[in-house]
């Protein structure tokens, strides 16, 4: 199995049988990671794990030219139907779902995104970014009420060749849904809280993932987002979960993630 991150929460998983897309992305001028939308061309399969700018916006071009079947909540639904002409290509899912993709087995878990705190807010609105990357403020003003959450955040969770990988899309989980214990590994979205590595220490207690492999810690579309240092976060993780291991992935690297048989730790960290 292959994990290819893109920048912000675009994540690529190849497995013999299949390639599975999650969250396509082109990061906005100034972003960290710049990327272009060819970089997702030829995908079959999209998963969404919820509907705001950054997770939907490019994906009418890649359903419609490139005739890539989307799989999303109700809410990321609707919106596509106002920006596609044909949306024969969407497909609705829901928490509880599962279906197969060559190789692949999918399961679908209700998700909750991150709140973000008033300091946060704050942070950004006060930023002199704002007037640098104007043009960037002016399209996410736009765009930002056109892509609702609408509270239907989704995690998936893949199966293929004997590995068990969660897909989050933003950095919390719903206080009611059971989910997977012990992934061989969990793709972590790190961007949202004042305090990010709390966060992702309670979501690792609660999961207890074998590896983790973190995505949206990139300035992907400023003013709005930043880059955020992982290294308290992996600081922490040595000192309380030694054996779990983290990586943090260069943008359009693939990761390796062998079959348990091989030896995982120096394949995996060749992303750091």
């Amino acid at each position: 199995m292959k994990i290819t991150w893109f920048g912000t929460a675009s994540v690529l998983i190849e497995t013999a049988g299949g390639r599975l897309l999650f969250d396509p992305f082109v990061e906005l001028a100034g972003g960290s990671h710049p990327n272009a939308l060819e970089d997702f061309w030829g995908m079959t399969d999209i998963c969404i794990t919820h509907g705001h700018v950054d997770h939907l916006f490019f994906v009418p071009q890649l359903a419609e030219d490139g005739d890539a079947t989307v799989h999303c909540s109700r809410a990321a639904a609707r919106t596509l139907e106002r920006f596609m002409e044909d949306n024969g290509n969407v497909v609705c899912t829901a928490p509880g779902d599962t279906w197969r993709l060559e190789d692949m087995r999918i399961r679908v878990y209700k998700g909750k995104h991150i709140r973000f705190t008033p300091a946060v807010a704050m942070r950004h609105l006060f930023s002199s970014r704002f007037l640098r990357c104007w043009r960037n403020t002016l399209f996410l003003a736009w765009a930002y009420p056109r892509f609702p959450e609408k509270k239907e955040t989704l995690v998936y969770g893949v199966e293929a060749e004997g590995r068990q990988v969660l897909v989050l899309g933003s950095m919390d989980l719903d206080l009611h849904t059971e989910y997977p214990v012990g992934a061989d590994l969990l793709i972590l979205p790190y961007q949202g809280p004042l305090h990010p590595e709390e966060k992702a220490v309670q979501i690792v207690e609660r999961l207890k993932p074998k590896r983790i492999f973190l995505d949206h810690f990139d300035d992907a579309y400023p003013p709005v987002s930043e880059e955020v240092d992982t290294v308290p976060f992996r600081k922490i993780m040595k000192e309380r979960f030694p054996d779990v291991q983290v990586v943090r992935p260069k943008a359009g690297k693939p990761v390796l993630l062998p079959e348990r048989k091989q030896g995982f730790r120096k394949k995996f960290q060749e992303g750091n």
